[in-house]
């Protein structure tokens, strides 16, 4: 049997990080990114999502910052690049309906894999995307996965900082507390 990693979700997340599908590792220990060799929680302090690394075993605190973690395609693997195209689009109806019920402000995607299977989209950027999901402002960003070597840590946290910026933005703009000259 193969072993399922659970959601850590609740409405009006500001973001949803959504890796391409859970690690083995992870799967079997009920917690995401709990492979040693993994970044996630580190790119994700150091960017200045949290104020300190949470460890693996306490995902779910995660919450605490208004934040989400979900996957695009339940199956475990040792590697993404296991999936085939039809997993993503046997996956893209449930994700679709799990980010309708919870709305989330943005949805991040690790890597471009799962984003573009679900978009259809042939090419994609890093960063922001034109197209939402489900009414979410889409991110794309790169995979903080231990097997993913071209970006080393820097670069990871500037690109997750791209998208801190772009919500502590919108949050100051929609309460009228900060002016941001064009």
């Amino acid at each position: 049997m193969n072993p399922q990693l659970t959601d850590i979700l609740s409405k009006n997340l500001e973001v949803v990080f959504c890796g391409i599908n859970p690690g083995l590792k992870s799967a079997m220990e009920g917690h995401h990114f709990s492979n040693r060799s993994n970044r996630f929680w580190r790119v994700l302090h150091q960017s200045g999502f949290t104020p300190y690394e949470i460890e693996p075993r306490y995902d779910t605190t995660i919450l605490t910052y208004g934040y989400g973690l979900t996957t695009a395609v339940a199956r475990a693997t040792v590697r993404a690049d296991e999936l085939s195209k039809n997993e993503f689009d046997t996956s893209v109806e449930i994700f679709k309906q799990k980010i309708e019920k919870y709305k989330p402000a943005r949805l991040a995607f690790l890597g471009k894999p799962a984003w573009q299977a679900f978009s259809g989209l042939k090419t994609i950027e890093w960063g922001l995307q034109e197209k939402k999901f489900c009414d979410a402002i889409v991110w794309v960003l790169p995979n903080p996965s231990g097997l993913n070597r071209n970006f080393t840590l820097s670069s990871l946290v500037d690109h997750y900082q791209e998208l801190l910026k772009s919500i502590t933005i919108n949050k100051y703009n929609n309460h009228g507390t900060l002016n941001i000259p064009e």
